[in-house]
């Protein structure tokens, strides 16, 4: 079965819009788990403008499933996952004022420098995935990094399952094949949904992991931060 990794973030966001303490981002991270959730999601921004990097030190002590912190290996970054130390850590090539992630990494020109930095997690016992797109050459060289996963950026496959191209789904299929024979494992995260997460499923040999956030939030606005979980771990099994 796929793992189902919840992103906070909005949460988060909902939180600080008041300046006060509601939701309690704790609390919910908790009850995710106690709901089926098998891993917590966190994707730190350096404005932190919704997730603070207290909050992924206050993190450590209350997830008990998978602990994963997205976001671009800048310096305190990369301080803060060697502080906290998440079960994975997820290198994202965001610039500082990006809304959302919208690009995944081009692995051969920054092949140096993720080397280095995957090298540095693994050391601290961190398990290591990199953002990225479908590029053949960019999962060749993803591999070559060290790393221990891709996660696959997703947000083309869902606008256009949306609109009705499910053939949108070959080129995932094809890296994720890749990635298998490469011996990477395959994350996946980026706009996907209770319409299109069943598909994406089962069209992704091996798939390890979504982690899913906005879409997961929005649809529990209507029907339940609980039911919501369950029918995500419904569609992935």
């Amino acid at each position: 079965m796929t793992k189902l990794s919840v992103n906070i973030n909005k949460i988060a966001t909902l939180r600080n819009s008041r300046g006060g303490d509601v939701p309690n981002l704790l609390k919910v991270a908790a009850d995710i788990e106690h709901f089926g959730g098998q891993g917590i999601t966190i994707h730190p921004r350096p404005d932190e403008r919704h997730i603070k990097y207290q909050d992924a030190r206050d993190l450590v002590a209350v997830v008990k499933t998978e602990f994963n912190i997205e976001g671009n290996p800048i310096k305190s970054f990369i301080d803060l996952v060697l502080e906290t130390k998440p079960t994975q850590v997820t290198l994202v090539p965001d610039s500082i004022h990006a809304i959302t992630s919208n690009a995944g990494w081009d692995t051969v020109k920054h092949q140096s420098f993720l080397k280095e930095v995957i090298q540095e997690f693994k050391q601290n016992g961190i398990r290591t995935s990199i953002f990225i797109d479908t590029d053949f050459k960019l999962i060749e060289a993803a591999a070559e990094t060290g790393a221990d996963r891709i996660e696959l950026y997703t947000e083309e496959f869902a606008s256009q399952f949306h609109l009705g191209n499910k053939e949108a789904i070959k080129p995932y299929t094809e890296a994720a094949v890749l990635a298998n024979k490469l011996g990477l494992g395959i994350n996946a995260g980026h706009d996907l949904n209770l319409e299109n997460i069943n598909f994406f499923k089962q069209n992704i040999p091996n798939l390890a992991e979504v982690s899913i956030g906005h879409a997961l939030i929005a649809e529990s606005l209507y029907l339940g931060l609980e039911n919501v979980i369950n029918m995500y771990l419904h569609r992935l099994k």
